[in-house]
């Protein structure tokens, strides 16, 4: 795929679920065993063009997503690599079962798409809402579980996960013209979190359209003398657990900012992978810890503190506590 500046403008543009639909897109013309599935939202999904292109390689399911949990893992047990999407906290919550059974236990080779994770469905509310989908694939043995943090991004997850012979969820976050946090072309690694900026005094792990929140906050932090590392933390399962030791030794706080549940998340995840160690700092998990009135996508941030001031600030606050 041809990165340039102008593809970079246009993913942000279309937003992760219209990245996701380029990216598979496009690598369908490149292999024939790419097959998306459908939970009746093709166009939602950004499937669109796929569905124009491949019509023979796309299964609309109808809502009944347990269902097409279980025809992707019978394709993916035939040979070829199914993608299925669907709303997030359906995706998670719904068809759990069938994830556990066809994923965890089988092992089945099924990318499945959960969009519009967090707050991206804005006025739809709580109900559709994927708050705390993470939490409940995380729980289940064999799955990878992948975070990206902008169109670009999305790009590299798609074709990692179609070359990775793992059951792997995707994860979407975010609206339509989406802060751009890769300008350029970058090396993606299942498992290895990306270091955005280094920094000395705090490490901030932020995962999915956050990341690009977590960026402001650094750059507020640095203005006011508190040195910053930043990482991109798209992989939440396997964590880089590495990473996440090495940038927190000798820091004063460690930090994680996700469009999640505190609880069972990727902070969650850092605080499991830490909790046996006496030399990393205390972890402060930001994220979201209540159902709250419905809104549009900027007011639900700022509701649970994710903008990149609020980040900022709390982990200000944080500081000083420790004084």
């Amino acid at each position: 795929m041809n990165i340039t500046p102008s593809f970079v403008r246009t993913l942000s543009m279309l937003g992760q679920r219209g990245a996701f639909g380029a990216a598979l897109t496009e690598l369908a013309a490149r292999n024939e065993k790419i097959v998306a599935l459908s939970a009746d939202l093709c166009n939602t999904a950004g499937l669109d063009r796929f569905q124009k292109g491949y019509p023979d390689r796309l299964i609309n399911v109808g809502i009944a997503e347990g269902n097409m949990i279980g025809i992707a893992a019978g394709i993916a047990d035939s040979g070829y690599i199914p993608f299925a999407a669907t709303f997030a906290n359906f995706a998670a919550l719904r068809a759990c079962e069938q994830i556990r059974h066809f994923m965890g236990y089988m092992r089945s080779n099924v990318k499945i798409v959960g969009f519009g994770a967090g707050f991206a469905m804005e006025f739809f509310g709580n109900t559709h809402y994927g708050v705390e989908d993470i939490a409940a694939i995380r729980a289940i043995d064999n799955l990878i579980v992948l975070s990206p943090s902008d169109g670009l991004s999305v790009v590299k997850c798609v074709e990692a996960a179609a070359e990775k012979e793992s059951p792997i969820y995707i994860r979407l976050t975010g609206v339509m013209n989406t802060q751009i946090v890769y300008k350029e072309d970058f090396e993606f690694k299942i498992g290895e979190a990306i270091e955005l900026k280094a920094g000395n005094d705090v490490a901030v792990f932020a995962s999915g359209s956050v990341v690009a929140n977590a960026i402001k906050a650094a750059e507020i932090l640095e203005k006011e003398s508190i040195s910053t590392a930043l990482f991109d933390l798209h992989t939440i399962k396997p964590l880089d657990t590495k990473t996440v030791v090495e940038a927190s030794v000798g820091k004063k706080l460690i930090v994680s900012a996700e469009e999640h549940s505190v609880c069972g998340g990727s902070g969650s995840a850092i605080a499991e992978a830490l909790a046996a160690r006496s030399d990393t700092p205390p972890l402060l998990r930001l994220g979201i810890d209540a159902y709250r009135k419905a809104g549009d996508y900027q007011y639900m941030i700022g509701q649970s503190g994710l903008r990149g001031d609020q980040i900022a600030e709390a982990i200000k606050q944080k500081l000083k506590e420790k004084r």
